[in-house]
């Protein structure tokens, strides 16, 4: 057992990050996304030399007092990852999508509507304005955009209007309840606010803009062999990765008589089928979306 379960909290597909990134002994491996240093700990058990980075300085404060000061951490977004390397070449590099579990369950960040908190859901609170005073000066077409594109929310125009009349909105209990009373509580399921909130988490710390970025550089920061692994929770940012390694593996481009790529790839997809966390990490409740795939350079 990784000693990492005995914090309370088994990071999502954990054997499958360690067997696809600790490839050898003094492998390089970026962790972009350290949340509580789950990953990067069972990472460091099999002997890796470790880069961690965070933009939630809660996050890195914890990682420092778990891993110890000898381990190159940064507060930074992994938009940042080819600044912070340099002329270096990882062997690996992990990005773990999404918001952390200390951020959910942390009420005062205001990323979740189980406990009522202030507004924020700012993944770096020290950096940008919070959900609240985004919504002060946003407009409804806006909203309702992000509304149907971030979050998939078919009812996007009638909840953008409901927001926008109730303003000024200061709580997740606020908005939480304006969305309920707006499209109703549904079969219960899943709250109805659920949607709202995961599109206005994703706009506030631009998730998509991030991941865009870097799926186009860190491939060319990896060493030959080097791997780049991404969990993905959200059904854009896994058609985005799915895109994205397809491509740079010479899937879906120009093709020769023979079906072959007119060009030759230089990198390759460690599998074909994304790893599913209720397939792979079955007890493990927070892995049930999540999707992990595998990008490896060709030697």
């Amino acid at each position: 057992m990784h000693e990492t379960v005995a914090h309370g909290h088994r990071p999502v597909l954990l054997d499958d990050v360690v067997e696809l990134c600790a490839t050898l002994p003094g492998a390089l491996v970026v962790d972009g996304t350290l949340g509580r240093g789950g990953h990067a700990a069972a990472l460091l058990e099999r002997g890796v030399r470790l880069v961690g980075l965070d933009r939630d300085p809660d996050a890195i404060a914890a990682v420092r007092a778990r891993l110890g000061p000898e381990v190159e951490l940064h507060q930074a977004p992994f938009s940042r990852i080819p600044e912070l390397l340099g002329e270096r070449r990882a062997d690996a590099v992990l990005l773990d999508l999404g918001v952390s579990s200390p951020q959910i369950d942390t009420a005062s960040r205001g990323f979740s509507f189980r406990n009522d908190g202030p507004l924020d859901m700012r993944m770096d609170p020290t950096s940008g304005e919070p959900v609240s005073a985004w919504l002060e000066h946003v407009d409804d077409t806006e909203l309702a955009d992000v509304l149907f594109r971030l979050g998939e929310e078919r009812q996007s125009r009638r909840i953008a209007r409901a927001i926008l009349a109730a303003r000024p909105i200061h709580t997740t209990g606020q908005l939480a309840d304006i969305v309920a009373k707006t499209i109703g509580r549904g079969d219960g399921r899943i709250h109805p606010a659920t949607r709202t909130f995961q599109a206005l988490r994703m706009v506030i710390n631009d998730e998509l803009g991030q991941l865009d970025a870097a799926l186009r550089a860190i491939p060319e920061l990896l060493a030959p062999g080097g791997r780049f692994v991404v969990i993905a929770f959200h059904s854009l940012e896994d058609r985005a990765v799915k895109q994205a390694f397809r491509t740079l593996a010479g899937e879906g481009g120009p093709v020769d008589f023979k079906g072959q790529p007119l060009t030759s790839p230089r990198f390759r997809l460690v599998e074909r089928r994304a790893r599913k966390g209720e397939e792979r990490d079955p007890t493990n409740p927070r892995a049930r979306s999540a999707r992990l795939r595998a990008l490896e350079r060709l030697p």
